[in-house]
């Protein structure tokens, strides 16, 4: 269950609109780094969240301010084109459409919405949920929500410095600064889960020993003159991360044969080369 008073979470105010700055504003809703990629994923996560019920009621609360900042990002991209000052509306009125193009604007938030903003990008491709990681597993779950966060803030930290107006400053460092918690809100998570030497590798519960030992901690060179030492680095050499094992490193040689699918099979549409 939901609740709503109609409030903003946190004040939206702009000074100056800007109506290309509403179309930078629709990466944050509706781009793959936006909020309504986290606050689906987290939700998802919630609604199969199994075992102890902290980690599911943790995740709903996220994601329904997730929901939250979709409502003041929305707001600030209406603000930002309603408020638009009347020489550029003339202008968009002398020719809407060249005007519309060169300036930069989204035609969907005129056209389709009404000055208003909707679930889609920066070009206007609707958000698919095609981002959307809910696996199951509560340690893998975290761990890409530390990516989505860390992606999330980098993208409210370019758009805090696209613009110069105090109110969009204001807002966005605000949702910069829940980016922060977050990020550590979900290392926190997975410390409680057993951090690195505990969590990972994840799954934690399929046994090691039926791995292919000898690769579970090799880091593989790929070069042409067999030669690893110009990628070496702490992945490569070492206790591994999880405290399980070592790194090396090694060139990889081929261990499979020339793949030979046989003949084609009648009627399958191939060339009679092929049968």
């Amino acid at each position: 269950m939901f609740y709503t008073d109609g409030k903003l979470q946190y004040p939206v105010r702009v000074e100056k609109a800007d109506p290309l700055f509403a179309r930078a504003l629709q990466q944050a809703i509706g781009g793959v780094e936006g909020e309504i990629r986290v606050a689906m994923q987290y939700f998802f996560q919630a609604c199969g969240a199994r075992g102890n019920n902290k980690f599911r009621d943790m995740l709903m609360n996220t994601a329904t301010e997730e929901l939250g900042h979709i409502e003041m990002l929305a707001t600030a991209v209406a603000l930002n084109l309603e408020g638009a000052p009347l020489s550029e509306k003339e202008e968009v009125a002398k020719d809407p459409v060249s005007s519309m193009v060169l300036g930069g604007l989204n035609m969907k938030n005129i056209l389709s919405a009404g000055l208003s903003a909707m679930p889609v990008d920066s070009d206007g491709v609707p958000f698919d949920m095609s981002h959307i990681y809910a696996s199951g597993n509560i340690a893998a779950d975290m761990t890409a929500n530390i990516a989505a966060e860390s992606t999330g803030r980098t993208l409210a930290v370019r758009l805090y410095n696209m613009t110069s107006d105090p109110g969009m400053k204001d807002m966005l460092s605000f949702l910069i600064a829940r980016d922060t918690m977050h990020q550590n809100q979900w290392m926190a998570a997975l410390e409680e889960l057993g951090g690195a030497k505990g969590a990972f590798p994840i799954p934690n519960s399929f046994p090691q020993e039926k791995e292919k030992g000898d690769f579970s901690y090799a880091f593989l060179g790929f070069q042409i003159d067999d030669s690893v030492d110009a990628i070496a680095g702490r992945w490569s050499e070492g206790p591994s991360m999880d405290g399980k094992g070592s790194f090396t490193a090694a060139p990889m040689q081929p261990l499979g044969e020339k793949p030979n699918l046989g003949q084609a099979k009648p009627n399958s549409g191939a060339q009679t080369e092929q049968m």
